[in-house]
């Protein structure tokens, strides 16, 4: 399809903290890179684009694996990075099994790996993929539909009681979750609920009317995020990546991970934690017996945040957290 106003994917999609990720990152002429939220290719592009900004007619080009869950984010994707050729190589893949794409093209590992864990402008502003509940759509929610997992509405009209109140509190740490699970099964004793807005009005009709006078954002927001981490097992995706990316950095590579709420960035911290630690012996225990080494260095104590000119321009960036580790040569300290 040929790019224009309207479908030029960066019009579609505001790349969050961009320059942050570039720069962390350090992207050079023949590096290999990985993206594992590839989305419509903001990042990838201005990776590889610095690489070549920096090579001369001597260096080997930089090349980039990029994953994505959502055909239609690879489909514009692939149209953004078309200038760079055959040196992208992109996967109809979940960002966990980026394994796959570096095994198949034979990369050891990789100089570089960024994932932003957003909810795209392609998904959020389609009302047929169900994940506003400023529109009316289907109550859908998958990242790929084609991977035969149920949808949102399937969830929500099935579920019991006692597994709704729990998406509800763990993935949206919503305060309210026992209301709107009550509100939840009423209403699909009349009919099932199939649409985003028929779900939106049960959830703010559950909350209290003072509760709905003080909220900041809408009431439904919470709930809609839970049912979303839910349906796409985004957490579980997640843990897995942060236990196998270190693995597959090359010594002196970085990978950045953007999240957009305190679950993301928690499993983040964590996990990042874990991978700095050098033993793991009980504290009790006199001599060191495990013999563990850190894999990693943290460079980000705390979590960066979008400047206040992209928080003004892209509304969507204000709760975007960024984290940096670094991976360490085997031997070196933390």
């Amino acid at each position: 399809m040929p790019c224009n106003a309207n479908t030029d994917p960066g019009r579609l999609h505001t790349t969050v903290l961009l320059h942050e990720v570039v720069e962390w990152l350090r992207p050079r002429p023949g590096g290999r890179y990985l993206d594992g939220t590839l989305g419509m290719g903001g990042h990838s592009l201005a990776l590889l684009d610095e690489a070549e900004r920096q090579r001369t007619p001597a260096d080997p080009h930089a090349e980039l694996i990029g994953l994505d869950r959502d055909e239609q984010a690879l489909e514009q994707a692939e149209q953004r990075l078309a200038p760079h050729g055959d040196r992208v190589h992109l996967y109809h893949l979940p960002f966990s099994r980026f394994e796959d794409a570096l095994d198949d093209k034979q990369w050891p590992g990789v100089d570089g790996a960024v994932l932003d864990l957003g909810v795209s402008s392609l998904q959020l502003d389609r009302a047929e993929r169900g994940f506003s509940f400023l529109e009316s759509g289907p109550l859908d929610m998958r990242m790929d539909p084609t991977d035969g997992q149920p949808p949102a509405r399937t969830l929500v009209n099935k579920g019991s009681y006692s597994d709704l109140k729990r998406i509800l509190h763990r993935y949206g740490e919503e305060p309210q979750a026992g209301r709107i699970v009550k509100a939840i099964l009423q209403a699909r004793e009349e009919a099932p609920i199939e649409d985003t807005l028929q779900l939106a009005r049960i959830v703010e009709q559950a909350y209290p009317a003072k509760w709905r006078a003080k909220a900041r954002t809408h009431p439904a927001t919470r709930t809609f995020q839970a049912l979303r981490i839910a349906v796409n097992h985004e957490l579980d995706e997640l843990e897995y990546f942060l236990d196998r990316i270190a693995g597959r950095l090359n010594p002196g590579s970085r990978v950045c991970i953007i999240s957009f709420h305190s679950l993301e960035d928690r499993a983040v911290k964590l996990a990042f934690r874990r991978a700095a630690k050098g033993c793991v012996c009980p504290p009790r225990q006199p001599m060191c017996t495990c013999e563990h080494e850190p894999e990693v260095k943290i460079l980000t104590k705390r979590p960066l945040s979008p400047s206040e000119e992209e928080a003004g321009t892209n509304p969507r960036s204000r709760s975007a957290k960024l984290r940096v580790a670094e991976r360490l040569t085997p031997g070196a300290e933390a």
